[in-house]
């Protein structure tokens, strides 16, 4: 599987691999519960399915039945790539003026919610290309919830920061606290509400989520912590099928979903690397990764101009996407020096999140990234139902004449964005990571490092990782800007001199510290083996059988 010119770099776990089936995950047990389900019989789907309910209970400030996501699926009997959207839009009571009233969108409580989506996701994906029973898929996840599981250590460190919010809430508390303290690592996290729903939903289907019990409790939560959902709300959602995006990158198809998805960027990223010698640079020396992020502060910027819910605004996307653009785009990139500003260019001219990645015996491949956006969502769970719900809200604009400005009944712009590569139309490659507006930057870094630098999927997750800062939605504070890169102490002192010496403002974090929770899985035909890798920055794990 090495390049000639591969890089010498050994991971710090071994790349783990398999034949029959390779889940890797941010979680070991939601991995484990993948597996199990391919063993059982399933698919890929089915395990992918399986794996989302089972992080929505081990990972609860990550994702869950609350948020919603992206679905990119390759079907190997057919040979095509499908996508479903299940991102919820605004309430239809939510609207700017209310939240101007208010000075601004709140980042935690009921008036964070958006519609959750997720749910109306994972059943279409799973009624289109699933073989196995809901029951049999959700059963890992229901075990997990009235079983209880051991918190890690991060899950813990998580659990102390939010604690001052879950002990005021008696849903909260009842459920992530023990006697009013917050639960120490080892200790067991039981979920039974959640149990509960996700039986309901594997009896019932969509109908009980969105129109039957489980939805009408969701609403009487709701209304009674006066927040906007209405059961119209939920009675008119429905997850889409859309088709991906897509760019060849040095002889591989590299596809994406379309927005509201900032996938966009990672295509362009790409359109733009491919015009310069990776090899010859080195990987992860000043002038590599000086001219990613020039690539990446490029493809934010057009992001910024033009991208939001295509059902809303008209989007220049063939031209953000077209080889043309993108040499203009590379022809702004100045080796010796960072761009002091920089600004979109005119692609019309030319027309707390989770990832995790699932490929079977029989060649069909999943990414998904699902998620309730920060760090335990709204921090409120609806009542019995055991439903942590989403701040999805926060990530709208309100500011007139912005594309992604709020508007009720429209889908928020995305960051979520999972990744396949094929190669010679079969998969290649299926990665992705969580983390905002880092996951466009992360990928690059993985798909760079597999193609151009020879890597296994586990050399790439580990990797030193960088993060650029610049756009108003990847600061700490909403909609105010940063402009610094963050490197992970393991870069060389000749990287960091030289990316100061070109102007970049330098930000060191620990060895392990940078951003995301890559998950990689890496295909060989001949013969056919599945290779996984999972970032040891956080708590992801490759399972494979």
């Amino acid at each position: 599987m090495q390049s000639p010119h591969s890089v010498k770099f050994s991971g710090f776990r071994p790349s783990v691999m398999g034949r029959n089936g390779m889940v890797t995950s941010g979680h070991p047990l939601a991995s484990q519960a993948g597996v199990q389900t391919m063993m059982a019989g399933g698919n890929a789907i089915d395990a992918a399915i399986a794996t989302a309910a089972a992080l929505g209970v081990v990972e609860p400030h990550s994702s869950g039945v609350g948020g919603d996501g992206f679905i990119l699926i390759y079907q190997a009997e057919t040979g095509t790539i499908t996508g479903v959207n299940a991102t919820g839009p605004a309430p239809y009571a939510a609207n700017r003026d209310l939240y101007l009233q208010q000075g601004g969108i709140p980042m935690k409580g009921i008036l964070s919610v958006s519609i959750p989506g997720l749910v109306d996701g994972w059943l279409q994906a799973h009624q289109r290309y699933g073989i196995l029973k809901l029951d049999q898929v959700f059963d890992p996840a229901i075990s997990l919830c009235e079983n209880g599981f051991p918190i890690s250590h991060k899950f813990a460190n998580a659990l102390r920061g939010e604690h001052p919010r879950f002990a005021e809430d008696p849903y909260t508390c009842a459920i992530f606290t023990d006697d009013g303290q917050p639960l120490k690592a080892g200790e067991i996290l039981y979920q039974r509400d959640l149990g509960g729903t996700l039986k309901e939903i594997a009896a019932k289907g969509r109908e009980t989520f969105y129109q039957g019990e489980i939805a009408q409790a969701m609403v009487a939560f709701s209304q009674a912590y006066d927040g906007l959902l209405t059961e119209k709300d939920l009675l008119d959602y429905q997850a889409s099928w859309v088709d991906p995006i897509h760019t060849t990158y040095r002889g591989y198809d590299v596809y994406e979903m379309p927005p509201n998805s900032s996938g966009h960027i990672l295509l362009q990223e790409l359109n733009i690397v491919e015009h310069f010698d990776l090899q010859s640079m080195g990987c992860n020396t000043a002038e590599c990764v000086h001219l990613m992020v020039e690539a990446k502060r490029l493809s934010f910027a057009d992001r910024e101009k033009y991208v939001a819910d295509p059902d809303w605004v008209d989007i220049p996307l063939e031209g953000m996407l077209s080889k043309a653009y993108a040499a203009q785009q590379a022809e702004r990139i100045d080796p010796s020096q960072m761009l002091t500003e920089v600004v979109a260019g005119t692609p019309e001219q030319f027309e707390d999140t989770t990832c995790f990645c699932v490929a079977d015996r029989w060649g069909n491949a999943v990414c998904v990234l699902q998620s309730i956006q920060s760090g335990f969502g709204s921090s409120l769970v609806a009542g019995d139902t055991g439903i942590l719900l989403n701040n999805r809200m926060t990530y709208w604009h309100l500011e007139a004449n912005h594309p992604n400005c709020l508007m009720p009944g429209k889908r928020v712009r995305h960051t979520m964005n999972p990744v396949i590569v094929l190669k010679d139309g079969r998969p290649f490659l299926i990665c992705g990571t969580p983390g905002a507006d880092t996951q466009v930057q992360t990928n690059l870094q993985l798909v760079t490092h597999i193609i151009d630098f020879g890597m296994t999927p586990q050399e790439a997750v580990e990797a030193p990782r960088w993060r650029s800062l610049q756009n108003p939605m990847e600061s700490t504070v909403p909609h105010t800007c940063a402009d610094v890169l963050q490197l992970e102490d393991r870069f060389s002192h000749q990287t960091r001199q030289g990316l100061a010496e070109k102007g970049h403002d330098l930000q060191i974090l620990g060895d392990w510290d940078g951003p995301g929770n890559a998950q990689v899985i890496m295909i060989n035909h001949h013969p056919y083996a599945l290779i996984g890798g999972a970032d040891p920055r956080r708590d992801g794990y490759a399972i494979g059988c």
